[in-house]
């Protein structure tokens, strides 16, 4: 097996590939992942926005609230995000034990093979048009990218050390936008031709090829581990199933870690209820045509990503390491509010929405997880996992029903409160960039030695 040379030696996506074997396998991962995803994802948005109560609930649920008067409709984001917390809230510690008790080697398999069987559940339910599918799918979906995505980069860290992350997690990245848009064009021109049963069986075969990854990067991993004499991945990590969310407790750096995902959250709960509710306006109860609406927002927001990580972060980071990666995203959120503040209008909630979750994805997210290529194993595994998962859907739910509460004053409220949550999310930019210099490996701007 040759070895990784270094990858700021010579620019560009051909010379990376061409010095990194492993980065090949790292790129389709991330790309069928996110296909598989972003199949699914307008179905899911398309479920939160519907006005059909029985689609989304159980019918006994839409008969308790009608017969007290009140339409379970006029609350079904909050409802869907409550579920979504209490679920995340049972999964984390049986994820914990998960990682704690089984080897590398068993328990990223298993993780995408449950999913896939839950997938085959999901094209029955669909095809039989079982009443109250919308909330369990929703739910689903929501811990099927929390925790897949999380695998997925505590992985790479397994793989890649940080010179390399630097240098390439910018194209693995791109990857996953390439994929991300091809998951909506395809959902975008089969929903209504094909019906949405037969998309959860189109992102079951791009679940089967992250399996195949997997197995092909299993190697590099173990060599990267001997090489730098880290612990086997091929061992059980032992320790508590609750040491993730102890180490988010303990750690100042995994506390900036959670308050920056925390109130990014924050940000992105808000605008999405507010482009919900134009959506239900607007469509009603018409879910295909709602679930292509969706699938252009994704559209939009994928190709902003993916030009900033193919022409920006690789140079951004080797350059100046993670700082601007982290704070230009939480400058461009806090400007975008200002402007909502002062002029609510629904298309440039639809930009702010598209400049948000782009400069997340494009910059943001390669940023944060380079740094945990520096940090024990535990940390990648359970502390990061505990972050992407628990304490993502404790902000879900937290804006979610707070939005419920600044709606009743119109969206000019909401979103002078998301100029004080955005603050926020800066702030949680900036201690993570001051904690994470104090870290083996840091890097000074300029840098851009291994």
């Amino acid at each position: 097996m040759p070895a990784m040379a270094d990858p700021t030696d010579r620019p560009g996506l051909r010379a990376a590939l061409a010095e990194s074997p492993p980065l090949w396998w790292s790129i389709l991962y991330f790309f069928s992942l996110l296909t598989g995803y972003y199949v699914l994802r307008p179905v899911r948005d398309a479920m939160g926005a519907s006005s059909d109560a029985v689609a989304v609930f159980p019918r006994a649920w839409v008969a308790w609230v009608e017969a007290r008067g009140q339409d379970i409709g006029d609350f079904t984001l909050q409802v869907l995000f409550t579920g979504t917390f209490l679920v995340m809230l049972v999964l984390q510690p049986l994820y914990g034990a998960l990682v704690a008790r089984f080897p590398r080697r068993v328990f990223l398999p298993a993780v995408y093979a449950i999913f896939i069987a839950c997938l085959f559940a999901f094209f029955l339910a669909f095809h039989y048009q079982v009443a109250g599918r919308g909330i369990v799918f929703f739910i689903w979906t929501a811990v099927f990218n929390l925790f897949a995505v999380t695998v997925f980069w505590s992985f790479m860290a397994d793989v890649f050390d940080n010179a390399h992350a630097k240098g390439i997690y910018g194209y693995i990245g791109a990857g996953g936008t390439v994929g991300a848009l091809v998951g909506p064009t395809i959902t975008r021109v089969f929903a209504e031709r094909v019906g949405v049963a037969n998309l959860m069986l189109v992102s079951i075969g791009f679940l089967c090829v992250c399996l195949f990854c997997i197995f092909k990067l299993r190697p590099w991993a173990l060599k990267r581990e001997h090489e730098r004499g880290e612990a086997s991945g091929e061992r059980a990590m032992g320790g508590s199933v609750w040491a993730g969310l102890r180490l988010v407790a303990r750690v100042p750096l995994m506390r900036a870690m959670a308050m920056l995902m925390f109130f990014g959250v924050g940000v992105g709960t808000l605008l999405y209820n507010e482009q919900a509710k134009i959506v239900r306006n607007a469509f009603g109860a018409d879910a295909a045509g709602a679930t292509t609406y969706f699938a252009n927002i994704d559209l939009a927001i994928n190709l902003f990503a993916i030009t900033l990580q193919l022409f920006v972060t690789r140079w951004l980071l080797r350059r100046f390491g993670v700082g601007p990666a982290l704070l230009i995203p939480g400058f461009a959120v806090l400007l975008g509010f200002c402007m909502l503040a002062a002029s609510p209008f629904p298309m440039l909630v639809a930009a702010v929405q598209v400049a948000t979750r782009g400069g997340e994805f494009g910059l943001g997210k390669p940023g944060r997880e380079t740094i945990y290529t520096r940090v024990e194993r535990e940390w990648r595994y359970k502390a990061k996992a505990a972050i992407d998962t628990f304490v993502y859907r404790t902000g879900d739910v937290t804006f979610v029903w707070l939005h419920k509460a600044l709606a009743l004053f119109g969206s000019q409220v909401v979103f002078l409160a998301g100029v004080f949550i955005a603050g926020m999310f800066t702030l949680g930019a900036w201690r993570v960039v001051r904690l994470q210099g104090t870290l083996p490996g840091a890097s000074k701007p300029g840098d851009t030695r291994p």
